[in-house]
């Protein structure tokens, strides 16, 4: 995980995120989560999933629709997702980025901070909003 001994500048952070999103976008998911002091990363490519592809987890090969867990099987959908705006919180320790997928601004977006610990500041997250 990336640790600064001081606060970290926006620009600093915003270069550890682009680095964990360009290596979630490769399917190097063990190696994005290394980077960040990271929360479930199957609940976030979830997500992602349904905001970009518009499958719904509860639907079912029945329906039509993509099999639940058609998203772990193929990763390839993660590299038609791209970065689209950060949006920085008031005190400069958190921010949201919108994803779009096929240049489509989708409905989840990733939020992360920045916090302290013992050894550091480092980067926590992300949370999915919707």
């Amino acid at each position: 995980m990336k640790i600064w001994t001081e606060r970290p500048a926006k620009a600093d952070v915003e270069a550890v995120f682009c680095r964990y999103f360009s290596l979630l976008r490769a399917g190097r998911i063990p190696e994005a989560e290394e980077l960040v002091d990271h929360t479930s990363v199957r609940h976030v490519l979830r997500s992602l999933w349904a905001g970009s592809i518009e499958a719904n987890a509860d639907d079912d090969e029945a329906s039509g629709s993509p099999a639940v867990d058609e998203w772990e099987q193929d990763l390839s959908w993660l590299r038609e997702l791209d970065l689209a705006d950060f949006h920085w919180g008031h005190e400069g320790t958190g921010f949201y980025v919108e994803i779009a997928y096929r240049a489509r601004i989708i409905e989840v977006s990733l939020s992360f901070w920045v916090k302290p610990t013992d050894a550091g500041w480092v980067l926590s997250g992300p949370a999915t909003l919707w």
